[in-house]
């Protein structure tokens, strides 16, 4: 199989016309291909989630081409990418997460460095009933299981209500793998909206 990024692993999956490169630096000339696709699957959840959903440009291109984060590729044959998933050891590139969590949380994975993250998944809009969502999944379960793993992610309160996206992954990985899929934490955002004329 074709490797399409300088430092790609070979493809370590493939179903229908879709096949998944492991890539740990996106060339600079296809950054802004991938930001674009980011942008068209992440961009709405500016108004749908209190909490900031969508990476800034500058922060896009350093995990791009942080060689420390692992880029789950799907590309069709033609070479075009219709999505990715982010997954790191490192948990330190994950500004978002706290890493002595895991840590305390899994003391031995931590002691045998088989703690992941999955930063985020993006398919096309125009590819989302397709298969590159469960080619890339596929793969990345393929690592987790060699690796004995632990592995994090989140997902907002919308994508859940709106998409069901919890059950799906939990679904997907109970049948690839003996897994236990749990509920970590949660963290419950609040607002109070003033009505009256003064304070008492």
């Amino acid at each position: 199989m074709k490797s399409y990024a300088e430092g790609a692993e070979s493809g370590v999956a493939s179903r229908d016309n879709v096949h998944v490169t492991v890539e740990n630096k996106i060339p600079d000339d296809q950054i802004a291909l991938f930001q674009a696709l980011y942008e068209e699957a992440f961009g709405p959840l500016r108004t749908k989630a209190i909490a900031r959903q969508v990476l800034h440009p500058d922060e896009f291109r350093a995990e791009m081409v942080d060689p420390r984060v692992d880029k789950y590729v799907a590309r069709l044959d033609s070479g075009e990418p219709i999505g990715m998933i982010t997954l790191t050891k490192h948990l330190e590139t994950v500004p978002w997460i706290s890493p002595d969590y895991f840590a305390a949380r899994y003391p031995q994975h931590a002691a045998r460095n088989a703690i992941y993250y999955a930063g985020f998944t993006l398919v096309a809009p125009s590819a989302r009933h397709g298969s590159a969502f469960h080619a890339m999944i596929e793969s990345v379960v393929q690592v987790l299981v060699a690796d004995r793993a632990a592995v994090g992610w989140d997902i907002c309160s919308y994508n859940n209500i709106r998409f069901s996206f919890a059950d799906s992954i939990r679904v997907m990985l109970e049948e690839q793998a003996d897994v236990e899929v749990v509920v970590e934490d949660s963290q419950i955002y609040y607002a109070a909206r003033f009505t009256g004329d003064g304070a008492t």
